[in-house]
């Protein structure tokens, strides 16, 4: 047994002509808009504020677009191999025709790890926006269904009773799982609405709100240096080292290239295209919250809310609560569609049960490994508290 046997990419391109099992469906703007959906989740919501405040100030601008041209690198390289071998893999797939199959194993299992413990993390944080978002409008969730299992949650009587579960975070992965079993056209038209969704709630803010900027807001535009990475261009350069988080998941989208229809061409416009859309919107947002709130004033978990309320937006703080549900729901999507293909991948490598494998004969989708992947998420997700999913 070899443990560095490599898979030739000419036999892995001649294995994405031959293998139809998969439905090809995704066009150019399918694979972006799946981009902007892993991309926007809760960064554009939260890191802006927090990163101002205490790092970069007005300068967040620069952290954001440095933490852009970091990420381009990083996606040139993934629409280069996408192109060139367009498998449902991702990164496992280049590991096996580069580095040989036990490398290629382990970045597997890291791949479906990530995906498995973000999309947990992500749903878990879905349930407090939709539970905050349904008491706005006069719906309370029971609030023994409502966190993790053994949390003290806080009811609006002002009574406290221990959580059983979460139950919102069942839910989201149980609908998410079944789209992903009915087809990857569907689940991306899906993700098409919400993606519409939280971009327009993103673009009315930076619309809405660009008429309230103070320019003296941005002066200094880079603080001075209070310390190591507390403003100065040290602090603009760690701002840059953490919102880097915000540009997670475009890596994603190379999951879904054994579903383009045209990978050498629509797989480098879906992963560059997303993510220089996803730029531009964060530099146009956190440029506009900064001009309209002194920077120091945004270390808070909505800051936006906050900045559409000093704009006299007040109206817009449920609006930004749907754009982040709406968010975190396309995230959940492309995470658990990323894990069930690279689960699919490693099993019809042999590196998992065949039985894995199996494609469904009406949907031409993985259903087992989208099944599998969906209860193993909800169960963490109903019974692990947010921070102990994050620090997984």
């Amino acid at each position: 047994m070899n443990l560095f046997r490599r898979k030739s990419v000419t036999d892995l391109q001649a294995e994405a002509l031959s293998d139809h099992s998969l439905k090809r469906a995704l066009g150019a703007l399918n694979l972006t808009l799946l981009g902007i959906g892993a991309i926007i989740g809760t960064g554009i919501f939260v890191l802006t504020g927090t990163v101002a405040a205490l790092n970069s100030g007005p300068a967040v601008v620069l952290s954001f677009t440095l933490a852009g041209v970091a990420s381009i690198f990083a996606a040139l390289c993934y629409s280069e191999f996408a192109s060139l071998v367009p498998m449902a893999g991702s990164a496992y797939t280049y590991g096996y025709a580069t580095l040989g199959e036990f490398v290629a194993w382990v970045i597997g299992w890291d791949l479906v790890l990530e995906y498995a413990l973000g999309a947990v993390t992500v749903a878990i944080g879905w349930s407090g926006y939709v539970v905050s978002f349904l008491h706005d409008v006069g719906i309370n969730v029971p609030c023994s269904l409502s966190a993790a299992r053994g949390t003290l949650v806080a009811c609006q009587d002002g009574t406290q009773v221990t959580a059983v579960f979460n139950l919102p975070a069942v839910i989201i992965i149980a609908i998410v799982t079944t789209l992903l079993v009915i087809g990857i056209k569907e689940s991306a038209n899906v993700n098409n609405v919400i993606v519409f969704i939280k971009g327009a709630v993103v673009i009315l803010f930076i619309i809405a709100a660009a008429h309230a900027i103070n320019p003296a807001n941005w002066h200094p535009f880079i603080p001075p240096a209070e310390g190591a990475g507390k403003f100065g261009w040290n602090g603009v350069m760690a701002g840059a080292g953490i919102v880097f988080f915000a540009y997670i998941g475009f890596d994603a989208v190379s999951t879904a290239a054994q579903e383009a229809k045209n990978p050498q061409k629509d797989m480098p416009i879906g992963i560059i295209g997303s993510l220089l859309i996803c730029t531009l919107l964060y530099i146009l947002v956190s440029g506009i919250a900064t001009g309209v709130v002194p920077f120091r004033e945004l270390n808070v978990p909505d800051p936006i809310a906050v900045a559409a309320d000093r704009a006299g937006l007040g109206w817009m703080a449920t609006l930004i609560k749907l754009g982040a549900i709406a968010g975190l729901s396309s995230v959940i999507l492309v995470m658990l569609l990323g894990q069930s293909r690279v689960f699919y991948s490693m099993s019809r490598d042999g590196l998992l049960p065949p039985v894995i494998n199996r494609i469904h004969p009406r949907f031409q989708t993985p259903y087992i490994t989208s099944i599998v992947t969906g209860v193993v998420v909800a169960f963490f997700s109903a019974i692990l508290p947010i921070r102990d999913a994050a620090s997984l």
